[in-house]
């Protein structure tokens, strides 16, 4: 069985639309979490180069922000794999930890110019272990990002725990987390932009339904961190901080073991042992003996559906580039 572990919830701030300042502050968390004994280092959604938190405040009509924006935030986005990937798994690997970090990932595999939600996972070798892209985005992220696919749903054993993952909103899918329940999660992150309550009752309630650890890192963001580019300022809050964060980390009974941490730049940490999981569960296992295959069936599809697949015939004129 697995040893105890001590996990990471980074909150802070990401440079915004700045994809190598961002990188760079991310590797110095990585850095800190790994020195303080963290195997696992888990960072906000959509971390690089920034969330896209002008979905929320500026209204759909006003184009030519709204456009201006998303082509900065294309120019900053990550391609996987790429330059940015193999700076982040350097620095798991010198970390000596298992990081999972939110990117807008560009879909380099067709037009290169639409944005997945994705999350990220290095073991702690600094491989690329999983890209999940966010199967639904959430009310105004549409406006900005892409509709992944089942192929990317799925859990990592990475040798000191299976680890599985779901962005922000997806959390709210009881079936997709089923499917992670029923693949064997032990440690489940939540990296979000959501924050205080319900959002903090839901990672609470994943905890005790899945009897899994669960890490929620949102970014903490104050108004002065967003600079005012494209007239954006004018459509904020006037709020000091335009998220407080509220990241916490939650064992399988449900009970908090670190946070909320409020309106603050911090890394909260826990210490998190598997076979709490294996206990917990011989009173409720949701895909085990609490499940009923005979009244309620989960079929899950995790066959890839390219936006472009070519069909080459054999009298079809070669493709010339």
């Amino acid at each position: 069985m697995s040893a105890p572990f001590r996990i990471a919830a980074v909150q802070t701030a990401p440079v915004f639309l700045r994809r190598e300042a961002t990188i760079e502050n991310a590797c110095e968390r990585i850095a800190a979490a790994g020195s303080e004994g963290a195997r696992l280092v888990v960072l906000p959604e959509a971390f690089v180069p920034t969330y896209p938190l002008w979905v929320w405040h500026v209204p759909a009509g006003e184009s030519k922000t709204l456009r201006a924006l998303y082509a900065d935030l294309l120019e900053e986005s990550v391609t996987v794999p790429g330059p940015a990937t193999e700076r982040l798994g350097e620095a798991a690997r010198a970390a000596g930890a298992a990081v999972a970090i939110g990117v807008n990932e560009r879909n380099v595999e067709a037009s290169g110019t639409s944005l997945y939600n994705t999350l990220l996972l290095f073991d702690d070798r600094g491989q690329l272990r999983a890209r999940h892209r966010k199967l639904v985005p959430t009310g105004g992220e549409r406006l900005v990002h892409a509709p992944g696919d089942g192929s990317t749903l799925g859990v990592h054993d990475l040798g000191f725990a299976r680890v599985s993952g779901l962005v922000c909103w997806e959390n709210y899918m009881p079936l997709a987390r089923y499917a992670l329940y029923a693949w064997g999660a032990e440690v489940h992150v939540a990296p979000t932009w959501d924050r205080g309550e319900p959002w903090l009752s839901t990672l609470r309630h994943i905890a005790k339904e899945g009897r899994v650890y669960v890490v929620g890192s949102c970014c903490a963001v104050r108004r002065e961190d967003v600079p005012d580019v494209h007239g954006l300022e004018k459509w904020l809050p006037q709020s000091a901080w335009l998220n407080p964060g509220d990241s916490a980390i939650v064992d399988p009974d449900g009970k908090l073991l670190a946070g909320p941490a409020h309106e603050q730049e911090t890394i909260l940490y826990a210490e998190v042992d598997p076979r709490t999981v294996r206990g917990t569960r011989g009173q409720l296992d949701v895909a085990g003996h609490y499940a009923r295959p005979d009244v309620f069936e989960l079929r899950v599809r995790r066959r890839p559906r390219p936006l472009v697949e070519v069909v080459a015939d054999d009298d079809e004129p070669p493709v010339v580039s």
